[in-house]
């Protein structure tokens, strides 16, 4: 299934993609998409969709998930993009976490923050949690994902690399954190690590790769952080990016004000972003 969720912001509501691209809505079901009722899918299971109420025209969609606990990012787990950042591939998964103030909706304009200079973009494939993960095996991970989406780690490399400290200052800045259009359920993804992904900006394309080749697999990145924190259901997990983000180009390519950005992942939707200038 492919869970949504729809409205103005701070007070949207759940739906789910019908067979046509649809949103119905599911309030009568469930009060959101969240950890609560991603921990347990048996109601989904139960679902006639069509016989949902039938959401009238575009609206804004939200985040796919709400109440997220934990937003934790892996970097540098694709080994083309170690290198045109100039960094060697990690022997152990780098991971940072990125604010869930950050979290925005899939098509919300993105506000470059005063003093930025380097704000660039990643596509990224986002895990989200279902079950409670701590010590679980390679084996026993995907067990524990009630789904996948499409994230945009929106970064300013200047705030990342040049402020001192660690990585965080620079990937939690607001609305860097678009996430959606949906949540599909790990039965819709036949394997994680064979999707396409790609980003233009200007209509142009700037990355194009595959989640096949990552460094550390989306079970092996579970596994591993559910050996330092338990993973609750509804957190966040974003794998890294291919090659192609902006601070790789010669010179580097950053956004600017008006500048649009559209990404997407195999079977999993697509994004589309207007950069603002947050004066």
């Amino acid at each position: 299934m492919k869970f949504l969720r729809y409205g103005a912001s701070g007070s949207e509501r759940p739906g789910v993609l019908d067979r046509n691209g649809h949103i119905r809505d599911l309030s009568g079901i469930v009060d959101d998409i969240s950890g609560r009722w991603l921990a347990d899918l048996t109601w989904a299971e139960k679902l006639y969709i069509e016989s949902l109420p039938l959401v009238a025209g575009e609206p804004r969609l939200g985040p796919c998930v709400a109440g997220t606990g934990k937003f934790i990012c892996i970097g540098l787990n694709y080994a083309d993009h170690a290198a045109e950042s100039g960094l060697e591939v990690p022997p152990e998964p780098v991971i940072f976490m990125k604010a869930t103030s950050a979290i925005c909706g899939p098509n919300d304009d993105v506000l470059i923050p005063r003093g930025s200079t380097a704000t660039d973009w990643e596509v990224e494939l986002g895990v989200v949690i279902g079950k409670p993960a701590k010590y679980v095996t390679q084996e026993q991970a995907l067990d524990h994902v009630a789904g996948y989406c499409v994230i945009n780690d929106v970064s300013e490399r200047d705030f990342q690399t040049k402020r001192s400290g660690q990585w965080t200052k620079g990937k939690s800045c607001d609305t860097f954190g678009p996430i959606g259009p949906w949540l599909v359920t790990r039965d819709e993804v036949a394997d994680p690590q064979k999707l396409k992904m790609w980003l233009k900006v200007g209509g142009e394309m700037k990355q194009s790769g595959s989640t096949a080749t990552m460094v550390y697999g989306v079970a092996h990145v579970i596994s591993y952080l559910s050996q330092f924190m338990t993973l609750h259901p509804g957190d966040i997990v974003s794998t890294g990016t291919p090659p192609g983000v902006g601070q790789g180009f010669k010179p580097p390519r950053y956004l600017r004000d008006g500048d649009i950005v559209e990404l997407g992942i195999e079977g999993l939707g697509t994004q589309r972003q207007v950069f603002r200038a947050d004066n």
